[in-house]
């Protein structure tokens, strides 16, 4: 199954794409550049029926000791929407460390300066789309712990 992941931000939001084996995952670039929550998940449910995606995972960055902040009640009201929008269920996933993470593949690619700001969010939720995908083969046929479904009106 084709999953995209999100890491959404306030000024620029990632996006990450693997293929239908679950095996290789991609960054997608250009990052969505905005700041709207409602502009952002719909370029993301655009991005993610052309990339013909069937399922979705945002990054939900809680504090490093596991308590949520402001970071994260924005990433959930993001969620709830993009659920909305793509009508689709959309998975949250512990994003502590990605952008670490993202950070030191890119320095690990000589990648610096203007490009590695053009990519650290799609490398960052191409990080998380990988975290998430392990804990799938690891628990196959589970649902993922924390999951928002679009509202029925």
């Amino acid at each position: 199954m084709k999953w995209i992941a999100v890491d959404y931000g306030e000024r620029r939001t990632g996006l990450a794409v693997c293929d239908a084996t679950e095996l290789i995952v991609t960054p997608i670039t250009p990052q969505i550049e905005e700041k709207s929550l409602n502009k952002v998940a719909q370029a993301a449910t655009d991005a993610l029926r052309a990339q013909g995606a069937q399922g979705i995972v945002v990054g939900l960055p809680r504090n490093m000791d596991g308590t949520e902040g402001a970071r994260c009640t924005k990433s959930r009201r993001f969620a709830a929407k993009l659920a909305q929008v793509s009508g689709m269920p959309v998975a949250l996933w512990d994003e502590r460390r990605t952008t670490v993470s993202a950070a030191g593949i890119l320095s690990g690619n000589n990648t610096f300066g203007a490009d590695r700001k053009a990519r650290i969010d799609s490398v960052s939720a191409a990080v998380i789309l990988e975290s998430f995908l392990n804990w799938r083969r690891a628990h196959p046929g589970q649902d993922a712990p924390e999951t928002v479904c679009p509202v029925q009106e």
